[in-house]
Formats: C-alpha cells, structure tokens, sequence
C-alpha cells in the first residue's frame, strides 16, 4: 500500500495567535504511480452525494469569517475517520491530531479553549452520520484515511525560533517536513509527500535531507510553480505544488489547520475580550492587529504577559 500524506498550514501571515501546520496521512493504492487516480475516485465517490464541498481548499469553505460551520463539519468528519469517534472537546481532538504534545508554553488563552465542547456550531449527528457513511464507501475501494496530525506553533515558540536565526519561510518549511516525517517514520511503505508551495521558496532539498534523514536527495523538478524530490532510501517522493489544495489530502490538512487556529483565535479574543470589554476582536493579520495592539496594550500589561507570548515578530 502506497502512503499519501497532504500538508497544508493556516496562520502562516498573522501576527496574533498561533501557526498551525496539518498533515493527513492515507492509504490507497499498492502503485505509487496509481495511488492519485486511486484515491481521488475513492474520496469523489464516497462524498458524491453530500450537499456541496465536504472536502476543499480552506479559502473556499471558510471565507472572511463566513462558514465556518461547515468547516468544522468537514474537519471533524475527518477526524472522526481517522480517530474512530467524534471529538466532543477541545481536549478529545487535541490528542486525536496529536497537537497536545506540542512542548510550546501556552498562551494566555490556553485555559479558555480547553473549556470549549465540540462541535461548536456543526451539528454532532451530521457530523458523525457523515462519516458513518464515507469510511465504508473509502474502504470499499481500497482507500482509508490513516491518520491527521497538527502542530501548534504558538508565539512565544515562533519567536524563540526566530532567535536562533531561522526566518519565518524555515520554521514553515522545517514544521511541516518533520510532520510529514513523523507520520512516514516506520510505515515501511512507498509514500507520497503532497505540500502546497511554502511562499516563494523553490528548493528544499538540504531541508528534507535533515528531517527524514535520507543520505540521498534528488532533485527531479525545481520550477516557478512545482518542487519535487525523490529519497530513494526512504522510498518517497515529496512535491511542493502551486496550488497543491486541489489535492484531496492537502485539502482536508488545510481545513484542519485551519479549524484549529480558528478555535484558538476564538479563544484568545474571548479571553482578551474579557480583559479589555471595548477591544474589538480580531482574526490577527497584520493591519487589523496593529490595531489591536494599540488598543490592548494596557489591558496585556495589565495581565503581566509578555509581548512575546502574544504578538509574533514576523
């Protein structure tokens, strides 16, 4: 059986609340040259039937804080397939994308998401009546989702890599490949590494030598609009693809990180939210949390929080 892991990442141009990188890991077929027709037609077929996108580009399902019941929806029938239940809590789908090992220190919001029930505004029934129905029409054609895995770089970590002279490009890229390594470490199977493009960076080929330990990197296309690699040792190809979200498994890893860092950022405004009453909330790009630290400053001082833990630098 071929391994198919898509990445993705959400957050990657904020200045508030976390980088959140996904991975999704699935089975499909025993050809790697097959497993993308394989299992794009076991996915299309098993979601033939659903009302509109279950599965897409993050950008699509959840636009400019509109619909974000059914990216939840999405990504909790996902994780539900990979998990074999429904999270019901912050705490349930953090050990499911095993988020909750992350060693960062915890934001200031940390114990306001921990308190929230899930769903928080999909339906639980059709979530798992969802996913009662696609695992058997995947698993009928041979295609299983394996496993999903997120990580959370919050900003006091960001920062500190920051310091030790990465940029923000390497801890993007360095996130997601040891991600992608960890779900591949001792599958003892062919795999296949799907990531969209990581901004304008074209070569990433010392970067994969160190995360997955391969002696032998070759480099089979490094263009304006695709990276790809082949690590013979490890028998794996890894693609770095413009637009790489019109692949299934790089879809449903963008709309888990997404999902993620949208419950965090729930979290830390209604947290400041509480701290500073007249503070509008904010989704923490650029601009817009500008703004927001101007007008919260004394209520972060106030807290004793250290602008590190709050604001990334870049």
């Amino acid at each position: 059986m071929t391994l198919v892991i898509g990445t993705d990442e959400a957050g990657y141009g904020p200045n508030l609340g976390p980088l959140v990188v996904g991975a999704t890991a699935w089975g499909g077929a025993a050809d790697p040259a097959a497993a993308e027709p394989v299992l794009a037609g076991a996915i299309a077929e098993a979601v033939a039937d659903h009302d509109g996108p279950l599965w897409d580009d993050s950008k699509r399902i959840y636009r400019g804080g509109a619909g974000f019941a059914a990216l939840e929806q999405g990504a909790l029938v996902a994780a539900t397939l990979a998990a074999g239940r429904l999270p019901r809590s912050w705490s349930d789908l953090a050990a499911a994308l095993a988020c909750d090992r992350d060693a960062a220190p915890a934001p200031p919001e940390a114990a306001r998401l921990a308190t929230g029930a899930l769903p928080a505004d999909a339906a639980a029934a059709a979530c798992s009546a969802l996913a009662e129905r696609i695992g058997p029409r995947l698993a009928a054609r041979g295609a299983t989702l394996v496993a999903i895995r997120c990580r959370i770089v919050q900003p006091a970590a960001f920062n500190g890599l920051l310091d030790t002279g990465r940029n923000k490009s390497d801890i993007l890229s360095q996130t997601t490949l040891q991600l992608a390594a960890d779900l591949s470490a001792g599958s003892g199977e062919p795999t296949l590494v799907w990531c969209d493009r990581h901004g304008g960076r074209r070569r990433y080929g010392p970067l994969l030598a160190g995360h997955f330990t391969a002696p032998l990197v070759r480099a089979v296309e490094e263009t304006a609009t695709r990276s790809v690699y082949d690590l013979p040792a490890a028998a794996c190809r890894v693609e770095f693809t413009v637009g790489g979200e019109s692949r299934t498994p790089v879809a449903v890893a963008s709309m888990m990180a997404k999902y993620v860092r949208e419950l965090a950022m729930r979290a830390f405004n209604a947290h400041w939210g509480a701290l500073a009453p007249k503070v509008a909330p904010t989704a923490g790009y650029p601009v817009d949390a500008a703004r927001w630290r101007r007008e919260a400053a004394a209520a972060v001082g106030a807290a004793g929080i250290p602008w590190d833990a709050v604001w990334r630098r870049a």
